[in-house]
């Protein structure tokens, strides 16, 4: 469930186009008009006044809220701003300049999406970037994270209820067999990672609990410094329990050690319009305090203000 409120009777898209020019015009910015307009409009809707936006005053309206916005309120409004598929884009193409937790980044929105949504932010790559996503994975990582990464990242799974339990058993047994030997990066591991169907690999680990006893992400955390099985128990994480894993993400993101604003941003922009109820749900249920207070805690500003809509709290 998204946490995206959108009025019931919205202006036209020549009004909130006007409206945000008058936003960037006299001596500031007008911050809360912004926030109003944006935060508060679909994808559709965003597309649709960036487009009108473009039409009627001959500039981007990305480069106008860059030249007027700041920080991580830039950062935020900018992701939001942006198509589905162009922002998985942008985080997916950054991601490959980095290292280490970035592996993670691009898991997660390989991971998380929809077969659909992952064709299409591999299609917006080819737009932006003039090469392919597969390409700079490739060229940027290596060794077992390439193994796990490069067919995450080119997958276009099924999506349909149908499984095969004799399969989920044989697969179980398998995943079992290299988990105890500590072969994490073995072909078999990967293949049913990278190809299987949600539907398919949440019944290939319900038999593993139930014939061996454990939750496999508990058979996956057997040395906390090895940071290709933490990308691989992530991986796992994101497939079957994707509210456990963004809630995990916001909880080490928004802790008393200071904000991860990144991870925070990240998550927010790319789930408010999904799921991000489901995971707020989750983070309360995990730490006993609502998402929005967490977030009213741990930032300020317009960006807190920002968060929060997008949380579907204004007035926290």
């Amino acid at each position: 469930m998204a946490t995206l409120t959108v009025p019931s009777v919205v202006p036209s898209v020549s009004e909130d186009c006007e409206q945000l020019r008058k936003g960037f015009s006299g001596w500031g910015t007008n911050e809360d008009l912004i926030i109003n307009i944006l935060g508060h409009r679909n994808a559709e809707q965003r597309n649709l006044i960036r487009k009108t936006y473009a039409e009627t005053y001959g500039e981007d309206l990305l480069k106008a809220l860059d030249k007027e916005l700041t920080s991580e309120f830039e950062r935020l409004v900018m992701l939001w701003t942006l198509d589905p598929a162009e922002r998985d884009a942008l985080l997916a193409n950054e991601a490959t300049k980095r290292w280490t937790s970035s592996n993670q980044v691009l898991m997660e929105i390989a991971c998380t999406r929809s077969a659909n949504q992952l064709l299409h932010a591999r299609q917006a790559y080819h737009v932006r970037y003039k090469k392919s996503l597969e390409e700079d994975v490739a060229h940027h990582t290596t060794g077992d994270f390439l193994k796990l990464l490069l067919p995450l990242v080119s997958a276009y799974r099924y999506e349909g209820d149908e499984v095969n339990m004799s399969l989920a058993k044989t697969e179980a047994k398998l995943l079992h067999e290299k988990i105890s030997n500590k072969a994490y990066s073995d072909d078999a591991v990967i293949k049913v990672l990278g190809t299987r169907s949600k539907a398919q690999i949440n019944a290939t680990l319900n038999h593993y609990k139930n014939e061996y006893g454990n939750d496999i992400i508990e058979d996956l955390d057997a040395d906390p410094k090895d940071e290709f099985l933490a990308l691989v128990r992530s991986t796992v994480k994101c497939l079957v329990y994707p509210e456990k894993y963004f809630e995990e993400i916001l909880r080490q993101a928004i802790n008393k050690r200071g904000t991860d604003e990144g991870a925070l941003t990240r998550v927010i922009s790319t789930r408010a319009e999904f799921d991000l109820k489901i995971i707020a749900d989750e983070y309360q249920r995990r730490n006993s305090v609502p998402l929005t207070r967490a977030i009213v805690k741990d930032t300020r500003g317009d960006y807190e203000k920002m968060l929060l809509v997008l949380a579907g709290h204004d007035d926290a």
